[in-house]
C-alpha cells in the first residue's frame, strides 16, 4: 500500500482575541476564501448569511465578530458564517459507546487543515479544527463530545456546513440532550450524521436540509441515513460494510487501524487521515495513526506538531 506523510499540529487560542488564532488563520485565507460561494461575495448575500447566524446562534454572534476583526480580510465575516460555503463530503466512520466516542476521518490529505486546536471561545473546547474556526469532531469541559460524517446524499440546502454546527453545540449544550434538542432549530446545508456522547447517554442523529433530525437506530454512522445504499454507493464508499464491521467491533480502537475501517487510498486520493478516541468525562482525546499516537486533555494541553504515516504497511 502506498504511504503518505501529513503533518498535524496543536495549538491554544484561547479566546481568540490575542494574536494566536490570526496568525494562524491569516496564511490560510486566500485557500479558504475560494470556498466562498457566489452568493456569498455580494453584499446582498453576506447580509443575508450574517443575519442567518445571528438569528440561529446568536450566543456565537459576538465570537463571529470578534473573530473577523482579528482576521481582518474583506469577506471574513460572511466565511465564518459557514453559511456561504461549497459543500463538501468526506466519509469517515464513528461510534459512541460506554462514554467515549471513536472515529475515523477520511478524505484527501491536502483537504484536511490537520489542526488539533484548544479554545475558550465560550468555554474550553478541544477538537480537530478544520475552515478555520469549524470542528470535524471535538469535546467540551462539560464532558460532551461531538462527531461528524457525511450523510451521502446530494441535497443542497439554505444552512450551515456541519463543522460550524459541531463548535455551535459544543461551546453552548452540556449533555447529548440538549444537543439534540438544540439541533431541531438549526438549518443544515448538506446531508450530515453526528454521533454524540456524554456520561451517560450515546446517539447519532440524522440532519439534513431536506429532513428533520432523525436518531439514528444506534450510535453508529458511516456514509449513508435512512435511505436504500445503490450498489454504485457501496463500491465508492463501503459504507455498509463499515457499519457492519464498527457494529461488530464496538469501540476497539485496533479494528479502527485495519480495514475495512481504515480506508487506504481511493480512486479520488481520499484515505483514513486519523483515528480520534474522546472520552469527555475524563477531558481526554487520543489520537491515532498506525504506530503512534498523540493524547491531549483540558489539564495537558501540548502544543506542537507530528508528522505522521498514513496508510499501513504491506
Amino acid at each position: 500500500m502506498r504511504q503518505q506523510h501529513k503533518t498535524f499540529q496543536a495549538i491554544e487560542v484561547g479566546d481568540g482575541g490575542d494574536g494566536r488564532w490570526a496568525a494562524y488563520a491569516r496564511p490560510l485565507w486566500q485557500e479558504m476564501e475560494a470556498l466562498l460561494t457566489e452568493e456569498g461575495r455580494t453584499p446582498e448575500g453576506a447580509d443575508r448569511f450574517r443575519a442567518l447566524f445571528r438569528a440561529h446562534m446568536p450566543e456565537m454572534a459576538p465570537v463571529l465578530e470578534h473573530l473577523a476583526v482579528q482576521l481582518d480580510r474583506p469577506g471574513a465575516e460572511v466565511f465564518l458564517t459557514h453559511a456561504a460555503l461549497r459543500p463538501f463530503s468526506p466519509a469517515c466512520t464513528q461510534i459512541g459507546q460506554n462514554g467515549t466516542l471513536l472515529r475515523n476521518y477520511d478524505l484527501r490529505p491536502d483537504q484536511c487543515e490537520g489542526v488539533i486546536v484548544s479554545s475558550c471561545l465560550l468555554r474550553p473546547v478541544i477538537g480537530m479544527q478544520d475552515m478555520l474556526w469549524g470542528l470535524l469532531d471535538g469535546m467540551n469541559d462539560a464532558g460532551l463530545a461531538v462527531s461528524l460524517t457525511w450523510g451521502g446524499r446530494s441535497a443542497h440546502g439554505r444552512g450551515f456546513a456541519i463543522l460550524v454546527v459541531v463548535r455551535y453545540l459544543l461551546e453552548t449544550c452540556d449533555t447529548v440532550d440538549e444537543a439534540v434538542a438544540r439541533l431541531r432549530s438549526l438549518p443544515v446545508a448538506v446531508p450530515q450524521n453526528l454521533t454524540l456522547v456524554d456520561a451517560v447517554k450515546a446517539v447519532t442523529v440524522f440532519v439534513g436540509p431536506d429532513m428533520p433530525p432523525t436518531v439514528a437506530p444506534d450510535a453508529c454512522a458511516a456514509n449513508h441515513q435512512h435511505l436504500p445504499v445503490t450498489d454504485e454507493q457501496e463500491r465508492a464508499l463501503r459504507t455498509q460494510e463499515r457499519l457492519r464491521a464498527i457494529r461488530a467491533a464496538g469501540a476497539d480502537v485496533a479494528a479502527m487501524l485495519k480495514p475495512p475501517l481504515y480506508r487506504p487510498v481511493d480512486e479520488q486520493g481520499s484515505r483514513t487521515l486519523y483515528t480520534a478516541h474522546y472520552r469527555p468525562a475524563e477531558g481526554r482525546v487520543t489520537y491515532y495513526w498506525p504506530g503512534e499516537s498523540w493524547q491531549q486533555s483540558f489539564g495537558d494541553f501540548a502544543p506542537g506538531s507530528r508528522t505522521v504515516t498514513l496508510g499501513l504497511a504491506g
